[in-house]
């Protein structure tokens, strides 16, 4: 059994915000705990580099698109290594082996592909053609890009969406392509409701040059929404490589809840027009907030995951926003919550029960701990969790665990045992809570590598190895 997780492919037009990271880490837990089950695994990220809007940007910065993409691909392998992000593979669109695939897949498409004219309102800003009725409702002004829809028409390709209609839907409905959560599935079923449409799937060279050309006809180059998609296939090497042949179809593909359709339709579609399986799972998660109140430019409430991470460690990171934003919805950032989860969560309840077993085990046992019992806990609700992407759901089950702990050395009282001189009994007592601790980091890896690694080597060898410095290194004093 194998096991493929992918991200989203970010938009090079801008910076890192909180969203990718809250993706990347999630990818990356199932990643981890994949491999932790010993299954081989390829975790794929990367980014999207093609299109009128990167064109735009980089003439406007005096680059060339291509300098331009380097520049800005390159924030995000440096976010995900900041993060700890354990991905095999990065694909990026502007690579010579995905512009070649793309094209083998355009061919291998081309019984669905066919030529008309095409008028429409066009946003560069959001790289699409949008329907009559939203231009009037939104006074014919993109309200994200601020500027005003353009009329165009056009001799495109465009590709058979429709036909694959009811299929898709069938795929949906019978779990098959499993859409969580729920509600994501039920939108989608609402968007595609009785007919797909077709969809344009190029554009004239002579109005957008940076982008993959159409097989056979120079004068267009593949959209970008419908090239950046293929990375998910091209990333394994289709149509030849072992890796495809071995890691398709996806196990999760994990994306956020605005990029519903281009996953949950038009993908599918572009799968079965191939002849492949669709994905098993299509994870979506929601949107970050900043003290409940959506990020943007004009409110100056703008946090960058650069900005967290100068004050707190990746697995502190990684544990704030994989547990305290719901995994199923929209969540909220804040500095208070993020230093409270840290101050509660991480030092006093998981780092006290550390330093208080450490502390105990050198004092009254020379630092030795004995023969550490197995542990016998029931892992299933966790398993099940993660297997759910609940991920918040799975670190309450670890936490429980914690305060099951702190319970127990409360209610033993080894300082107490230790008074009686009943040697045996704190031995026990105290390798038992070295048991729960070994236990809590192994449950620990995907979600806080790093904690984990430094609990199992200050316990595993039988002899206890204080670490140097703090559990949950913060790098300055934090005020907000």
């Amino acid at each position: 059994m194998n096991y493929y997780v992918t991200t989203s492919i970010p938009y090079v037009n801008g910076d890192p915000h909180l969203g990718h990271a809250l993706e990347f880490i999630m990818a990356d837990v199932l990643a981890r705990y994949a491999r932790a089950e010993k299954t081989p695994t390829i975790f794929s990220t990367g980014t999207d580099e093609h299109g009128g809007k990167i064109a735009e940007k980089a003439k406007e910065l005096g680059m060339t698109p291509q300098a331009f993409c380097d520049q800005m691909s390159q924030k995000f392998r440096d976010l995900q290594k900041k993060l700890d992000i354990s991905n095999d593979r990065f694909v990026r669109t502007t690579d010579p082996g995905h512009e070649q695939r793309a094209q083998i897949i355009w061919k291998a498409l081309e019984k669905d592909i066919y030529k008309a004219s095409y008028e429409g309102w066009y946003c560069t800003g959001c790289e699409t053609f949008v329907p009559e009725a939203v231009v009037k409702e939104k006074g014919g002004t993109c309200p994200d890009h601020n500027r005003p829809y353009e009329k165009l028409k056009e001799d495109n390709y465009f590709f058979k969406l429709s036909a694959y209609t009811d299929k898709i839907k069938k795929a949906i409905t019978d779990g098959s392509f499993h859409i969580v959560p729920t509600t994501r599935k039920h939108e989608i079923l609402n968007i595609i409701g009785d007919k797909l449409e077709d969809i344009s799937i190029s554009r004239p060279k002579d109005k957008i040059s940076w982008g993959i050309p159409v097989p056979g006809d120079d004068s267009q180059v593949m959209y970008v929404w419908f090239e950046a998609l293929m990375n998910y296939i091209t990333v394994l090497g289709y149509p030849e490589h072992e890796d495809f042949k071995k890691f398709w179809p996806a196990n999760v593909q994990v994306i956020g809840k605005d990029i519903l359709r281009f996953h949950a339709a038009i993908w599918p579609g572009m799968l079965l027009g191939l002849g492949l399986p669709l994905p098993k799972t299509l994870f979506v998660h929601g949107h970050i907030t900043v003290d409940d109140k959506k990020m943007s430019k004009s409110l100056g409430n703008s946090i960058t995951p650069d900005e967290v991470l100068a004050k707190y460690s990746p697995d502190v990171f990684r544990y704030y926003f994989l547990r305290h934003i719901p995994s199923y919805e929209d969540g909220n950032f804040s500095w208070d919550k993020l230093a409270e989860a840290y101050n509660n969560e991480l030092a006093n309840e998981l780092g006290n029960a550390v330093q208080r077993t450490i502390a105990m085990i050198q004092k009254y046992q020379g630092g030795i701990i004995g023969d550490i019992p197995e542990p016998h806990h029931d892992t299933d609700a966790y398993t099940k969790a993660i297997e759910a992407c609940k991920f918040d759901r799975a670190l309450d089950e670890v936490w429980e665990r914690v305060r099951g702990l702190n319970q127990y050395i409360e209610e033993q009282k080894p300082w107490a045992i230790a008074k009686d001189k009943d040697e045996t009994h704190l031995r026990e007592v105290l390798a038992y809570q070295v048991s729960c601790l070994l236990e809590i980091a192994d449950l620990l890896e995907p979600f806080m590598p790093q904690t984990a690694v430094k609990i199992r080597h200050m316990f595993q060898e039988g002899v206890v190895r204080p670490a140097e410095g703090t559990l949950f290194p913060k790098h300055e004093e934090t005020t907000n």
